[in-house]
């Protein structure tokens, strides 16, 4: 009935025509760098699973945040690799530990930069679990207590916001009780609040020194079964204060983010995780993939879907391509 008359194509004619009508705009703005610290001074580890991706000790990981400062990027995760482990993962809010080494550098250095710090205790604990040991079960409500110490020393720190991961129910209650309690009440949360429990997180887990020493964590992380569970999740921890809610991870949930999107109409976040990244990187290694093409085309997908921030491994490389 409409063609001749309507052709879609005639807006696809050129790459400013493209440009002129197109409905959605990444820019490294949406960008957040996850980032792997750990005490001492001139080292650097490569990952391994995560090829171009590197455990940093703290003086080397400020040139890094450095590099990324100068690319536009407007913020960085901090993940731990500590000193010690014990069973009630302690070295998570030692002052002195790496990600409170880091945070005080950069903001020396960066004050500008949004410095967000990863609260959790999987890579404290010699158990390799989220929270406290309840005989081989996680014991939810004494979590709470450690891990708000935890956020409680980023920010002292410097920390300009905050992130639990741990999937402790009531776990941003705790936090933004602890923060307001000791003088942080301008401090954000950002809530990892649809976590799912999945395969995605390998290479991760070689990064941050992080996996389970038994069982799993699917007693506290959600099935990737669910999407009506998320919806629920998404709605207590904004219903306990969170300023930012997280899916994670990203490519296989984007029906998640933008089932929350749509719902909730709150700021939200998608981590595309480690083993999305390994993936896009293996492929390209062997020719199957443009890089730069794929890498923006998935990230342009999550925020489509709904994401207003994106945190991603690729975040230096993709600020450049975005830039150019």
């Amino acid at each position: 009935m409409y063609f001749p008359s309507y052709r879609m194509r005639r807006l696809r004619a050129s790459g400013t025509m493209r440009r002129m009508v197109r409905e959605t705009a990444l820019t490294r703005d949406d960008l957040i760098y996850p980032l792997f610290v750990f005490n001492g001074e001139g080292v650097i580890n490569p990952v391994p699973s995560m090829p171009g991706i590197h455990q940093f000790s703290v003086d080397l990981a400020l040139e890094e945040v450095g590099r990324a400062h100068e690319l536009g990027l407007p913020a960085v995760m901090l993940f731990g690799l500590p000193r010690y482990k014990d069973e009630t993962g302690s070295s998570a809010s030692d002052e002195g530990e790496a990600v409170q080494e880091a945070c005080r550098a950069i903001k020396k250095h960066f004050p500008q930069l949004v410095v967000i710090t990863d609260v959790c205790l999987c890579g404290y604990t010699d158990h390799g679990h989220c929270g406290l040991l309840e005989g081989t079960g996680i014991d939810n409500d004494s979590s709470l207590e450690q891990l708000g110490l935890v956020a409680l020393s980023h920010a002292r720190a410097g920390a300009d916001m905050v992130a639990p991961s741990n999937m402790m129910d009531g776990q941003v209650q705790a936090l933004r009780a602890a923060l307001d309690g000791e003088g942080f009440a301008h401090i954000p949360i950002m809530a990892y609040a649809a976590k799912y429990a999945s395969s995605f997180y390998g290479p991760f887990r070689d990064a941050a020194e992080s996996s389970p020493q038994f069982g799993d964590r699917k007693s506290y992380q959600m099935d990737p079964a669910n999407s009506d569970e998320a919806l629920r999740e998404i709605e207590l921890d904004i219903a306990e204060g969170a300023d930012i809610v997280m899916v994670k991870p990203a490519l296989a949930f984007m029906d998640i983010i933008s089932r929350a999107k749509d719902r909730f109409r709150h700021p939200l976040a998608a981590y595309n995780v480690s083993g999305e990244y390994a993936m896009i990187k293996a492929a390209a290694a062997k020719g199957w993939l443009d890089e730069r093409e794929t890498v923006l085309e998935v990230l342009c997908g999550l925020k489509r879907a709904g994401a207003d921030l994106i945190l991603t491994y690729f975040a230096p490389d993709a600020a450049r391509w975005l830039e150019g």
